[in-house]
């Protein structure tokens, strides 16, 4: 949403409370915008809720996220709003449930913009309260007006400078999808003319190999189950893509591009309020870890991302210590959806898994509408303010976090946006304990679950007990409402004909929220 940055009324210790009009700063606005924390939103890549050694994991240490745990608030029932990537980033960055909008589903990677220019998001509400804004890494909400129009040897005329980021240095989907090239400002990074970029995910390009028919040039990674169209990198992927050249992404080189641009970032702006979306690839497929990290887990390549997730971590928490801002600097850590072990490429992570369990104590992974689709680790530091070593069960989702991030910070917020956040800024700071009353959690086949402190409910659905095209996950597809009493963690059995009552409350919240869309 393009508009001008307004400054910030000082009516608070904390922070300003108010949006003003004028372009200019009153006497005490550099004072005022010097008091409002930075917040750096962390968020992994299909990072489960049992893949971090704070959150009980033994094969895999992650000693940078621990710190983070040791020195802020770990949350032990947080969720992310769906179980698969791009309706949960979707609904964090608008606070708008995202099966109330069509078109949210898993993206290509040459979608149109998903969220509107006319949305209010996450980030419009920062830039308007003083801040610079940055989003890095992961995108996979779409770019350009329209899927499939947009051309990629020129500057995007619409893109995430629309929706309130004054910066970005993104990947334009995820990388088993093409176009594999970071967008930096609405325009390739680095692009390279000699080689001009074509993207289809209906057809191939004449003469350009693909990983199902030239399974010879997968020299980095083959596939177990789909992403055999193009090849970059020596890695099959979803798409066709042709060009590129200089401009094409080196996978081992992901995590090093999108960290160094983000701390290059914070050195910059160390001095004004900034808020960072920074969006991970790890641990999403293809995992192809830079060789630092490689051999490094017993679980393989899946365990060697997850260690180079948590030295990204490490990279944005000594740059913030260096700058001496890391007191007044809110970082929130979570992930997208749930885990999953085979996602199209042969890495052995199945075979390597041993006994850990990427879902933690839960039942599914990612895309299913049991919990472990999306149950997330959710950590919360900030020295300020933020008490050391506490541990919440407060049950939280991600929805919440615009609403409760715009409270800390004073923000006001236009009529009808960010319509399913409320604010829970005290839960959120570990400060309070009030559980919201239920939450809402969308599998992949927009199935919709109710899940309250006491109880899980998933709504009877017709389809295959088991995902039918590739990952061997549950899906939690029921011809009859379930229902699972949460001190059983696990989801192994459903109590709902001993419970018709608590089925009919759980179907009217269901049955009333969607009226909301009439």
């Amino acid at each position: 949403m393009k508009k001008e940055i307004l400054t910030v009324a000082c009516l608070t210790p904390l922070a300003a409370v108010a949006v003003t009009g004028g372009n200019q700063p009153d006497r005490n606005g550099a004072v005022c915008r010097r008091a409002l924390p930075n917040v750096v939103i962390i968020y992994a890549d299909d990072l489960g809720y049992g893949d971090l050694s704070c959150y009980g994991a033994q094969r895999v240490a992650t000693p940078h996220v621990d710190r983070l745990a040791a020195e802020g608030v770990r949350f032990t029932n947080a969720h992310a709003v769906a179980a698969t990537s791009t309706p949960s980033r979707y609904s964090l960055l608008t606070g708008h449930y995202a099966w109330r909008k069509p078109g949210t589903d898993v993206a290509a990677g040459n979608a149109g913009m998903i969220i509107s220019p006319s949305q209010y998001t996450m980030a419009d509400m920062f830039r308007h309260a003083g801040y610079t804004t940055a989003a890095f890494g992961k995108w996979h909400l779409g770019l350009g007006e329209k899927g499939g129009e947009q051309d990629w040897n020129a500057p995007l005329p619409s893109g995430l400078s629309d929706l309130g980021f004054d910066y970005h240095y993104i990947m334009a989907a995820t990388a088993d999808r093409v176009p594999c090239v970071f967008i930096e400002n609405d325009r390739v990074a680095d692009y390279d003319p000699s080689a001009p970029i074509e993207v289809s995910y209906r057809r191939n390009f004449e003469g350009e190999p693909t990983g199902r028919e030239n399974p010879e040039l997968l020299y980095n990674l083959k596939s177990s189950h789909g992403h055999d169209m193009s090849i970059v990198n020596g890695i099959g992927r979803i798409g066709y893509m042709k060009g590129g050249g200089k401009a094409l992404w080196k996978d081992e080189h992901i995590a090093d591009s999108i960290t160094r641009h983000a701390v290059d970032f914070i050195t910059a702006h160390r001095d004004e309020p900034f808020f960072i979306y920074f969006a991970t690839n790890d641990v999403h497929v293809p995992r192809f870890p830079h060789e630092r990290f490689r051999g490094k887990s017993p679980m393989g390549l899946r365990g060697d991302a997850i260690l180079q997730f948590d030295w990204s971590v490490g990279q944005i928490m000594e740059t913030l210590d260096r700058l001496g801002i890391a007191d007044n600097t809110l970082v929130i850590l979570s992930s997208d959806n749930g885990p999953v072990v085979d996602d199209g490429y042969a890495d052995r992570s199945e075979e390597l898994l041993g006994d850990h369990r990427p879902a933690g104590p839960y039942r599914g992974n990612k895309y299913s509408a049991y919990e472990g689709g999306t149950m997330v680790p959710a950590i919360v530091r900030w020295p300020k303010r933020v008490k050391q070593g506490a541990e919440s069960d407060v049950l939280m989702s991600q929805i919440d976090w615009l609403a409760s991030l715009g409270e800390l910070i004073g923000a006001r917020l236009p009529k009808g946006s960010a319509p399913d956040s409320r604010s829970c800024l005290g839960n959120l700071l570990g400060e309070t304990h009030d559980d919201r009353p239920w939450v809402l959690e969308l599998a992949s086949n927009r199935v919709l679950s109710v899940r309250t402190p006491e109880w899980k409910f998933i709504e009877a659905s017709d389809g295959p007990k088991m995902i039918p095209w590739g990952p061997k996950i549950e899906t939690g597809n029921s011809t009859t409402p379930l229902l699972f009493d949460m001190k059983e963690k696990y989801e192994g059995r459903d109590v709902a004909a001993d419970h018709p009552d608590v089925v009919f409350e759980m179907q009217s919240i269901l049955r009333r929220e969607r009226a909301k869309n009439d």
